[in-house]
């Protein structure tokens, strides 16, 4: 989990670096007439066409990227999916805060690391260590941990929902998927990825919606109208979910929703 939690920091922080990377004259300009040339916020140009920034700037880049970290794991990971089928699941089972939010959000973080481990490996290897170790300037290191990381979310974004959103960008049909911008496949992501939620939430309410009404039929033709029905139909549903295996069942049908790009 810490490494994995390192390269989505990392390639966060690319980010940011690589704007600045992509044009320091710009950058120094920048921070010049904002900061008044502070020594602290420099940006120093090297011969060999590479920018230096200082260690406060660094810092800084760092803070950034952090303060980006929580929308890159909500929108371009299978969090967004899981969190949701894990909700609607306590929902149906109607233990109301139980298990607690910071629970289901343990879980869903466990189970997106488990995921795109595959993915974050990949970037990692072929992205971050070379840029680490000096083989690899930040704007290549960042292009090509966006092809894996984009090679995921196509993957796992269905074709209507990428083809509504570069129809409504007024793009032709894309060559290939390297040529799909991330303005266009992450809405047609996080759609995909929301409608899908629904559709495995809806199949988990169901059997729990069946115990409901034959426990409600059974209360209302005994007379005893003054009964809960969702209390009397509890304990059946927790009885059911834990003889079937349900967290199992649940988490093995989640992370077999999702296919990883070879």
């Amino acid at each position: 989990m810490t490494r994995s939690l390192h390269l989505v920091t990392t390639l966060a922080g690319f980010v940011v670096l690589s704007i600045l990377s992509a044009h320091p004259a710009l950058a120094q300009t920048g921070f010049d007439q904002a900061f008044g040339g502070m020594p602290a916020l420099t940006v120093s140009d090297n011969n060999n066409g590479t920018a230096t920034y200082s260690l406060s700037l660094q810092i800084l880049m760092l803070m950034t990227a952090l303060t980006v970290l929580p929308s890159l794991v909500l929108g371009m990971t299978s969090f967004t999916r899981i969190i949701i089928v894990l909700s609607i699941l306590r929902q149906a089972l109607g233990t109301q805060q139980t298990p607690p939010n910071q629970v289901l959000i343990a879980i869903a973080m466990f189970l997106t690391f488990f995921i795109m481990a595959p993915t974050f490996t990949m970037i990692y290897d072929q992205s971050i260590s070379l840029y680490l170790d000096g083989k690899m300037d930040a704007l290549t290191a960042l292009q090509t941990a966006s092809l894996h990381l984009k090679a995921f979310m196509i993957e796992n974004t269905r074709i209507n929902d990428l083809s509504m959103f570069s129809e409504m960008a007024g793009d032709e049909p894309y060559a290939t998927n390297n040529d799909v911008p991330f303005s266009v496949l992450l809405p047609a992501y996080i759609t995909s990825e929301l409608k899908t939620a629904f559709q495995i939430g809806f199949l988990l309410f169901l059997p729990f919606l069946v115990i409901d009404m034959v426990i409600a039929s059974t209360l209302m033709s005994l007379g005893m109208m003054m009964l809960s029905p969702m209390l009397v139909s509890l304990p059946f549903k927790l009885l059911l979910f834990v003889l079937v295996d349900g967290w199992a069942m649940t988490v093995s049908s989640l992370v077999a929703t999702y296919s990883v790009p070879v």
